[in-house]
Parts: structure tokens; sequence; C-alpha cells
């Protein structure tokens, strides 16, 4: 297959030398006999040349040239490859639900005084609305949230005209999920989300129809993570879905702490967590989490009814599981593990185990085992 050549903008010289061999090629051949007329077609064009007003080469040229690189610019700025100052009048920065929840004073101060001092170093990145709303808003806001608040706060604060607008890149019109992973991945890289705040972005997502559900978007937005730590994820979803509306300091809860909590609302504990949150508000993270905690302890055995009477039942021997691996829950439960010649054995043991919760354990066993 011949080698395709590549269409470039024609020179002034060789635009000189096209009209050159144009014209040896039109003007009066040699022998051709004296009275010959030339075809109707050509002196037609000839005509319609000669009145024509010829532009220079040059002039010519860099019409050609103009022509290129405006097509050029039409297609970066289509591909998302061009950069404008945009007024911020005319950006939503609420366009879509922010993963992260808290914007730190210090951290802000800092970003202004940096802006201010150097100017913005890393544009923000917006989408253009189908059709500019009524209050004259054409952008919304994909990432760059921390960076559109600081230059805001530093135009009201000086009123300064270089601080009305700012640098943005328009990124073509994507699905809503494609919206939702460059949010997430921004903030992974710059500053790592907390385990709650990846949770509830999963939740936000699925319920603005982003995704199907909360186990596709914690499957797309953490694509790249473990398979553990988008079980992780999971959990800290389903916290956020029971119990989110209640929780006032839901980012200091650490990974131990949520898996726990996640733990007990599998094991029916959503009432008497949100009864106990809502009768003291506590003061800080370590308050909230001993009323959480407090409910926790208890999930394990419920009370003998006494009435019953007769013998205490004895506890269920363990043969062959002495010496094993032993994990104790705040639920109640016991997790033993062994390993023989065909593999590793788990042993559940707590009176707070039912089939429900086994059944939740199973799938989250099974999201842990799947292959990506």
């Amino acid at each position: 297959m011949a080698k395709r050549r590549k269409l470039e903008t024609p020179s002034a010289d060789d635009l000189l030398r096209i009209e050159e061999e144009f014209r040896r090629e039109t003007s009066s051949r040699p022998g051709l006999t004296p009275g010959a007329t030339v075809a109707p077609i050509a002196q037609v064009a000839g005509e319609a040349a000669a009145q024509a007003e010829v532009s220079s080469p040059e002039i010519r040229a860099g019409h050609a040239h103009n022509a290129a690189e405006a097509k050029r610019l039409q297609e970066a700025r289509s591909d998302g490859r061009l950069m404008s100052d945009l007024p911020l009048s005319e950006i939503d920065p609420h366009a879509m639900i922010r993963d992260r929840i808290d914007l730190f004073e210090d951290e802000m101060s800092e970003l202004r005084q940096s802006i201010a001092a150097s100017g913005l170093r890393l544009p923000i990145e917006v989408f253009e609305f189908a059709t500019p709303r009524a209050d004259g808003v054409r952008y919304g806001l994909v990432s760059g949230y921390r960076r559109y608040m600081a230059v805001l706060a530093l135009r009201d604060l000086t009123e300064a005209a270089k601080y009305a607008s700012i640098r943005a890149i328009v990124r073509p019109r994507t699905e809503a999920d494609q919206a939702f992973v460059s949010m997430v991945e921004e903030n992974e890289v710059r500053s790592e989300l907390s385990h709650f705040e990846r949770g509830r972005i999963a939740v936000i997502a699925a319920q603005q129809g982003a995704f199907v559900n909360v186990e596709d978007a914690v499957n797309r937005l953490y694509a790249t993570a473990s398979k553990a730590k988008r079980s992780k994820v999971r959990s800290f979803a389903m916290i956020f879905e029971e119990l989110g509306d209640m929780l006032t300091f839901p980012e200091a809860l650490t990974e131990k702490r949520g898996l726990s909590l996640a733990q007990g609302l599998r094991a029916g504990a959503e009432g008497r967590l949100r009864a106990a949150l809502e009768q003291h508000p506590p003061a800080d993270a370590e308050a909230e989490w001993a009323q959480i905690d407090a409910v926790l302890s208890t999930l394990g055995a419920p009370a003998r009814d006494k009435r019953r009477g007769g013998r205490p039942r004895a506890s269920a021997p363990v043969s062959g599981w002495q010496g094993a691996e032993t994990l104790h829950t705040s639920a109640g439960i016991t997790i033993r593990r062994m390993q023989d010649d065909k593999g590793i054995l788990l042993r559940f043991e707590g009176r707070g185990l039912d089939s429900e919760l086994m059944d939740s354990l199973m799938q989250e066993i099974r999201a842990l085992l799947e292959k990506p």
C-alpha cells in the first residue's frame, strides 16, 4: 500500500511556482495554426480570471495558513485541549456533588496566598451546558473546586479585576459517570480521600443516576483499587446510607471503627444506633464514637429469659479448634482460623450470628475473591 502524504499549507513560493506552470500550460502552444481558437470553456475561464482581483502569492499563502490554524484551533477546543479565561460568574461550582466534604481554612489560606503571589498554576476543568441558564451561567465545574473557591475569595476580598475570571479547560460534554470518575481521580492524587468520603460519593453518584447502583459506582469509581479497598468503600457507603444524616464527625471514623460499625448495621442495629446518636449531640469525635461503641458492645448474646429456668446451656465444644488463630469482635462474634492440607478453614461463633448476617458476609468474601 502506498504511503499517504500529509497535506500541508502551500507557501508563497509554492503558489508562485504553481501559477507559472499554469500560465505555461494555458498559453499559446507551439505549432498552433494562425486563426485557431481555444475551447469555449477555456475562453470563459480565462475571461473570468482576467476580471477577478488577483492577490499576491504572499497574501494568499497567509489566508491559507490562517484557515489551517483556525481549523486546528477548533479541533483543540472540541477535544478539550484549549485553555480559556472564563468569568467566575459564568461557572456553577456546585453543578456536581463534591466528594470532598470539608475545606480546611488553613489549607485554603495557604492556597489563596499562593495564587496571590504566583497566580493560578493549574487551570480548573469545566463542561459547557447545552444551553446557558437564565442567570447567565454557562459552565459546570468538573474539577478544581478548591482553586475556584480560593480565586472567588480573593475577588471578594480585593475586588481586583484579575480575580474576576479564572483559567479553565472546557472539556467535551461527557456522561455523568466519567465526570464523577475525573473528580475522584483528581482528589485521590492530590490528597487521599477519607474512607467515609469515598463511600459517600459512591452512594450520591448512584442516587443521581450516574451508575446502576452503589456496587457499580464503587467498582467503576475505584476501578484501579484493590478488592480489599473496594470492599471497605462498600462498608462505608452503607454507613452513609443508613447513618449519614445522624453522624456529626463521620470523617473521624477510622478504618477499624468504620468496619465495626458496618458490621453492627448488618446485624440490624440501625434503629438502636440512631436512637443513641439523637439523644445527646456529641461534643467531639471521641464522644460520638463512645455513643456508637456503647451500642455495638451490646450486640452479643441477648439476655436469657430467666422464667424458662433449667440448667444453663453448656457452651458448644470447640474440639479440633484449640490453638486456632482467634479474633474476637465487639459484636460478640468470635472468628477462628486454621489450616489443613486442603486449605484454610474459618469458624464463626456467637449468638449474634444469623442467616442474614452470614449472607452479607458471604457476599463480602465473594467480592474480595472475584476477578476484577
